[in-house]
């Protein structure tokens, strides 16, 4: 797994929870007595029963399915909880079952079809004692009830990889069910959200054209529906663009939560979010790229070492750009080889984050265990950049900007979002560096909202789109690379292809890394398509982030995770001391 280090020697220890190495850094060191008597003085007289999480963005909707956002998602791991996730050690774990099914326990099983085939059928054992917040037990019913929606082609789900591999689902009473799998997957044990039946089918079915559903579902006309949530908190308010107030499910029957509300208050400017937290009206920022930035925490961490805690965590989160690969300008794989050896990565990371951002070649994490190693690296050569813009047939013109044999100048278009220093940051330099090289570059940023839940769902970015990533270790990639993952509005812009790539030999690949349960084998494929990405760009790539959290030093029980199973799933956990 290794260790992140951090600057200044500092080094992750032991989770005393998990008892595994997470590869988590926090700031430790002695206090001088007045900095110690300060903190003292500081402290609470007694344990806070809330806590305020200052975040950056607000998501588009409350439903877990429909647009994919980290915000919804990180928000949603307090309230609503998936069959089965990964945790900090990135293992598999139960959260709504009772046991994780495998091959070795029989609960997943080989089954042929009848022309043949092989396919999986996979027992799901419910923990009995589950209830949604209005008091209804969560039953398969509501796994049912999900696939049959998630295999509706107008849902507008876009993450739906394990429920579109469900062929059928046999209940058998409200705590066991067989799910029946057209073909072998490696995503039969990871078993996302529910929902919940008792209230979503009659919206659903009302809904007529399946598209309807969208605006429909309770989670976008009423969020604090207590029915909505099964977690150890529910949704109580929701101002939205503004906050959204968790309290505790008085139906939960797990661990009680540590907090009696927990408020994930939207700053959507990063700096006005820092001072907010320095102000004391926010207690604490995740990472995850919702809270503030790596810089931003690094500065804090030089000024005030000694007021919060400092966790760094390696993840999985990919920064990149996302090309528009119907537009004239960025057809050609040689143009976009060019663009990626004008950015002086190495140089970014070293000025804009103390070094911390990786460099990267594909999408895979190189603590993933399907990482490839040796795959095509485009290092900063902007003489080599300026020679295949040639090639392509880009020349110079009298100001310096490239134009094509037609005399149109080469202007690109970078979108992202508002209100992130560190984002803006590395678009100025960006802009300038592809200047350098013949480039004109015209920066245009939206909130988040917009730029999540409109510009990328609906591919209208006519260049380049800067965001970030954050996977699930070992995942297949079908949500962001397959062929029936490309938004259109005939599958009502579900998925997140966005860069309208279509490569028959990933597909190919893509296929054999959900169904090949042999780890060599399906690494073969892993390598395929790690090199075609690398090879062609349809995604231009460029660093791996750690996620710096910043929390308050009362906060106990805090576990980030580094992927997209965050740690707000065991948020029942945290509480104050």
């Amino acid at each position: 797994m290794g260790t992140f280090l951090a600057p200044h020697g500092l080094a992750g220890g032991r989770d005393r929870k998990t008892r595994h190495d997470t590869r988590v850094t926090m700031l430790s060191r002695p206090l001088p007595v007045a900095a110690l008597l300060g903190t003292l003085l500081a402290t609470p007289a007694h344990a806070k029963d809330d806590l305020v999480i200052g975040v950056s963005s607000f998501p588009s909707m409350m439903h877990p399915y429909i647009n994919p956002e980290v915000v919804k998602q990180y928000t949603l791991g307090f309230a609503l909880r998936p069959v089965t996730a990964l945790n900090a050690a990135w293992t598999k774990e139960c959260i709504l079952c009772a046991e994780l099914p495998t091959l070795a326990n029989g609960l997943a099983k080989i089954e042929r079809h009848a022309d043949g085939t092989e396919g999986l059928a996979v027992t799901v054992k419910m923990k009995p004692d589950q209830k949604w917040g209005d008091g209804v037990p969560v039953t398969t019913a509501d796994l049912a009830f999900t696939a049959k929606v998630a295999h509706d082609p107008l849902s507008g789900f876009t993450n739906n990889q394990t429920w579109l591999g469900v062929e059928s689902v046999d209940v058998i009473d409200a705590t066991t069910a067989v799910m029946h799998f057209a073909t072998v997957n490696v995503l039969f044990d990871r078993i996302p959200n529910l929902l919940p039946e008792h209230i979503e089918r009659a919206v659903y079915e009302k809904a007529g054209n399946a598209a309807d559903y969208i605006k429909a579902t309770t989670y976008n006309r009423a969020p604090t529906t207590p029915g909505l949530y099964n977690g150890p908190y529910m949704v109580t308010a929701y101002q939205s663009g503004a906050q959204i107030v968790l309290e505790p499910n008085p139906n939960w029957s797990g661990t009680k939560p540590g907090f009696r509300r927990i408020v994930v208050r939207t700053i959507e400017n990063t700096a006005s979010l820092q001072a907010n937290l320095l102000s004391g009206d926010v207690d604490m920022t995740p990472g995850e790229g919702i809270g503030l930035t790596l810089d931003q925490v690094l500065t804090m961490r030089k000024q005030q070492p000694d007021r919060f805690d400092y966790v760094f965590r390696d993840s999985t989160a990919y920064l990149h750009l996302d090309t528009q690969l119907n537009s004239p300008l960025l057809a050609d794989v040689r143009v976009r080889r060019a663009l990626l050896m004008a950015l002086d990565r190495k140089t970014m990371s070293d000025k804009l984050v103390d070094g911390l951002w990786t460099q990267a070649d594909a999408w895979i994490a190189p603590q993933d265990p399907v990482y490839a190693k040796g795959l095509p690296h485009y290092g900063y050569d902007p003489a080599g950049a300026r020679a295949l813009f040639k090639q392509a047939g880009w020349n110079p013109g009298d100001d310096g900007i490239l134009r094509d044999a037609k005399g149109e100048r080469f202007v690109l278009e970078l979108r992202g979002t508002t209100g992130i220093r560190l984002n803006e940051l590395f678009q100025a330099v960006a802009q300038q560096q592809l200047k350098a090289v013949g480039v004109e570059v015209t920066i245009k940023n939206e909130q988040p909202r917009a730029f999540f839940g409109e510009t990328l769902k609906h591919r209208t970015f006519t260049g380049l789109a800067y965001y970030s990533w954050l996977f699930q270790p070992s995942y297949p990639a079908r949500q962001t690379l397959g062929l029936d993952q490309i938004p259109t509005a005939a599958n009502n812009w579900g998925g997140s292809n966005y860069m309208d790539w279509k490569n028959p030999t990933v597909e190919a690949a893509l296929k054999v890394t959900e169904t090949e349960l042999d780890p060599a084998k399906a690494q073969v494929a892993w390598t395929t398509m790690q090199q075609a990405y690398a090879e062609e760009l349809p995604v231009l790539p460029l660093f791996f982030r750690p996620e710096s959290h910043v929390i308050p030093k009362w906060l106990k029980g805090y576990v980030p995770t580094g992927h997209t199973n965050y740690g707000t799933l065991h948020g029942e956990d945290w509480h104050s001391e």
